[in-house]
């Protein structure tokens, strides 16, 4: 039945022009349950990922997705945010602003004092009190419990099975290097996830082919720019979704100053980048453009190369969702773990990707004179 002129397109028909869809998730604590909740809601929708991209927490998401058959992915998401938010901080929580943040405060102490269930525990020793090269020297937790749980709820096998590709980003200690590791070059275990997520001085370097490797948070908390930088990317629909942002109003007091810091700090400056790159993949169009403009016998063969190089450019659209912070929430958001907030943050990611996906027109492939387009649900959406 063809469908009339002014009838919106359905999800499948958008994402048919595409080679890849790409979920790239930011790092960020407990703030990770609102990527559970887009994932959700993206899943409900028919749009299913075939490369996923992760920093810390966002690797840990990336790798339960990857790392599960789709009938089991969204019940192994949900386990792990049930077990690290299990522990209850009061029996109920009263209304108000007030109450929430007393909360928030409560479950924040708790983290730091005892640990996450599932994730990681306090060392019994303080790390300042600890010979130098002893084990627990270099960290204020044990993060053991986290590879128990990932062993738990991922299939490795499924993960490097290459039905999807997974790349997840971490930080060389000797070094200073980025470095992704990714299914689609090497076999990933439980390990690679962990370094990615290993953010000193909390937790401890992990090694991997005798180098340690620390959370790439500490470089570049956004993955997008690996997925860009590739040489066998294709037309692709980017869902990035950061957890701290660029915007934010002005601190009135110490508590908002802290925690403005470290919105800067982490967003690691996403819109920039994605901007840059939209800029220079666009200006390599308009060059192809121009030359093929010129007679042949005019061009050198750095041009032909060029123009070779270019016949296949690929058309990138990114969706950019970003988790907008709570009144009540302090600069503790991303190590607040209470399921009150595991549960506000996924409604939010849930609530934020079924209002984009609305837009349908911000899903479909961009034309070739542009190249690569970009599409805020915060900036974008005037209502």
């Amino acid at each position: 039945m063809r469908k009339r002129k002014n009838e919106t397109p359905d999800i499948e028909e958008l994402l048919a022009p595409y080679q890849s869809v790409a979920l790239v998730l930011q790092g960020g604590g407990a703030l990770g349950a609102y990527q559970a909740g887009v994932f959700q809601a993206l899943a409900e929708a028919g749009v299913h990922a075939n490369w996923l991209s992760g920093v810390s927490i966002g690797a840990i998401n990336a790798a339960i997705i990857a790392g599960n058959r789709p009938e089991n992915q969204l019940d192994r998401l949900r386990d792990f945010w049930e077990t690290v938010s299990e522990r209850k901080i009061w029996l109920f929580t009263p209304e108000g602003d007030v109450f929430r943040r007393l909360r928030n405060q409560v479950s924040s102490m708790m983290t730091m004092t005892t640990g996450l269930p599932g994730f990681f525990k306090l060392r019994n020793a303080n790390p300042w009190l600890q010979l130098s090269g002893a084990s627990g020297a270099t960290s204020f937790y044990d993060t053991d419990e986290l590879q128990h749980t990932l062993d738990r709820l991922i299939d490795w096998d499924v993960l490097n099975n290459r039905e999807r590709r997974l790349s997840v980003g971490a930080v060389n200690v000797s070094t200073g290097n980025f470095r992704y590791f990714d299914s689609e070059i090497e076999v990933l275990g439980p390990q690679h996830i962990m370094a990615s997520g290993a953010l000193p001085p909390a937790f401890p370097a992990v090694l991997i082919e005798n180098e340690y490797y620390w959370d790439g948070g500490i470089v570049s908390n956004t993955p997008l720019q690996y997925l860009l930088e590739q040489e066998d990317v294709h037309d692709t629909l980017v869902f990035q979704v950061d957890l701290f942002s660029s915007r934010g109003i002005l601190p009135r007091d110490m508590g908002d100053v802290l925690a403005r810091h470290k919105d800067i700090m982490y967003s690691s400056r996403t819109r920039n980048n994605t901007d840059t790159f939209r800029r220079l993949h666009n200006l390599r169009l308009k060059l192809h453009q121009a030359l093929l403009r010129v007679p042949p016998e005019a061009l050198t063969d750095d041009d032909h190369a060029f123009l070779a190089a270019m016949e296949d450019v690929p058309q990138i659209n990114i969706v950019h969702l970003i988790y907008q912070q709570k009144i009540y929430e302090s600069d503790a958001k991303d190590y607040e773990f209470s399921g009150s907030s595991m549960r506000e943050h996924w409604d939010s990611g849930y609530q934020d990707t079924r209002k984009t996906l609305g837009h349908r027109k911000w899903l479909a492939k961009p034309p070739e004179s542009i190249g690569m387009t970009v599409h805020d649900v915060h900036r974008d959406d005037p209502s």
